[in-house]
């Protein structure tokens, strides 16, 4: 299985060139040469498999046995989900009214970033000790992905993580859970501006690539090919518990409301649609509300700033992920994706060609919700089910209450679920309910923490370069002790 770019200048690479570097070298993310065609049979197959079983097989199909033999994957991804809460790892709660729900939050962290992100950690220090190699993780987050990203590399010998978070711009449980991991290999940076802020100095970082390459250093966001390989088991999943059955010819959709910030889970979903599962996407987005114009009108467009929500996680305002989308539904066409995409980077704004719009539209559905729809949402489900939702979940609800309102016949529906409403008390009182807090997380509010400061009127850029730099001169310390 060979992975090409997305705007077709860069060479090919196997899954283990794919997972190392993020982005690949012309700017374009990674993505199968190839799609697999399942057919019905395998499908009726995996139907009674696991979540973890369907990660497995997925896994199988896009990476290749020469590079990770079958027991060797299926091990690493057991050693994954070890950590998870639920014994099935994820859990579907059926609800009234047809509602659906795809719990994918019984992680470390609460969030469905731990599902692909531990998949991930294992498969990087798989090749790292094969290799005998050491890398740097360098993630900034909105909220979740750092915490996720630290759990699952944490004590881990042959990786560093240097995380940058945006001080005050996520909630209080998000910031405990990645300033209280004080092991050796986790470095946290609290910074003085907000999430889009912070990506400038990592941007700068990467693009200096024979730096990037002394250094072996790779980001874990989510355009890492190996996280939307995982997130295509959401839907999987998602599809075998929702339909009706696999005996009817064609086989029945089902809708999968997928609410999202950089896009990662739709690229997984669309994917998934491509290689043959008969679902239907629709995307759910906050006010930050990019996706939501593009597929209505076309207008990949930034807004003026990113608008805070209670959905937190998703203000986001560059969603990554849509190249991939584009390159699909321009038939893999690289000289249209690259233009596209060199457009918007030039001048942050692009009105997609008219045939990839009403593509796009042809494949996907979607809605942005306001704050008060969610806090409404929150509200109705809990008063229908006494079922708390996390302000991101509510965001996909919302989109099945509409239609549940309208009355119209319905094909099943599932909702996925990114994170617990554990993790977001804020929003739960906002909602006027109470806040239900794990024993875990007020465990929080008293462990020691740490986290260096990046103030306004720091360099934020040489901070990173000087820790980079000191943490490859520890492994090279290590290394040389190690062999003498």
């Amino acid at each position: 299985m060979w992975y090409v770019s997305t705007r077709g200048i860069a060479p090919r690479v196997n899954f283990e060139g794919a997972l190392f570097s993020g982005y690949a070298p012309d700017g374009g993310l990674f993505m199968p040469e190839e799609l697999p065609q399942l057919d019905r049979e395998t499908l009726c197959q995996w139907s009674t498999l696991s979540y973890p079983g369907l990660v497995k097989e997925l896994c199988a199909l896009f990476i290749g046995s020469e590079l990770i033999p079958k027991d060797d994957l299926n091990d690493l991804i057991d050693r994954a989900f070890s950590r998870f809460r639920h014994r099935g790892v994820v859990h579907l709660s059926r609800l009234r009214n047809g509602l659906n729900v795809l719990e994918l939050w019984h992680g470390v962290t609460y969030a469905f970033k731990d599902l692909s992100l531990s998949c991930t950690a294992q498969f990087l220090q798989y090749f790292l000790e094969k290799r005998e190699k050491h890398v740097t993780v360098v993630v900034g987050t909105s909220g979740d992905t750092g915490s996720a990203a630290i759990e699952s590399v944490q004590g881990a010998k042959n990786v560093d993580i240097i995380v940058l978070l945006p001080k005050g711009h996520c909630t209080k449980i998000q910031e405990l859970q990645m300033t209280t991991v004080l092991k050796e290999n986790v470095h946290v940076f609290g910074v003085e501006g907000n999430s889009d802020e912070l990506d400038e100095p990592i941007k700068t970082v990467f693009a200096d690539v024979a730096f990037v390459k002394k250094h072996n250093l790779m980001s874990l966001n989510s355009i890492n090919w190996s996280r939307v390989l995982v997130q295509m088991a959401h839907h999987f999943f998602a599809y075998f518990q929702c339909t009706p059955s696999l005996d009817t010819h064609p086989l029945p959709l089902v809708e999968v409301v997928v609410p999202t910030g950089a896009a990662g889970n739709l690229a997984a979903g669309y994917i998934a649609q491509k290689i043959g599962l008969p679902i239907r996407l629709v995307v759910a987005v906050n006010r930050n509300d990019i996706i939501h114009r593009t597929v209505q009108q076309g207008d990949f467009s930034l807004s003026e700033a990113v608008k805070s929500t209670l959905a937190s996680a998703m203000d986001i305002q560059v969603p990554y992920n849509m190249e991939r989308v584009f390159w699909l539904l321009s038939g893999c066409d690289s000289q249209v994706t690259r233009a596209l995409m060199e457009q918007f980077e030039r001048t942050q704004s692009v009105n997609l060609p008219k045939e990839l719009h009403s593509k796009l539209s042809e494949v996907v559905t979607s809605e942005s919700v306001s704050d008060e729809a969610i806090t409404q949402t929150m509200g109705r489900c809990w008063d229908e089910n006494q079922y708390l939702l996390c302000p991101h979940s509510a965001v996909a609800v919302n989109y099945h209450y509409q239609q549940m309102d309208r009355q119209e016949p319905s094909t099943p529906r599932c909702c996925l679920a990114p994170a617990s409403a554990a993790k977001f008390p804020e929003a739960v009182l906002a909602a006027g309910l109470t806040p239900e807090t794990p024993a875990e997380i007020i465990a929080l509010e008293h462990k020691e923490t740490r986290c260096t400061p990046m103030r306004r009127g720091d360099n934020w850029t040489l901070m990173l370069q000087d820790t980079i730099e000191d943490l490859s001169r520890r492994w090279r310390g290590h290394a040389l002790n190690a062999s003498q």
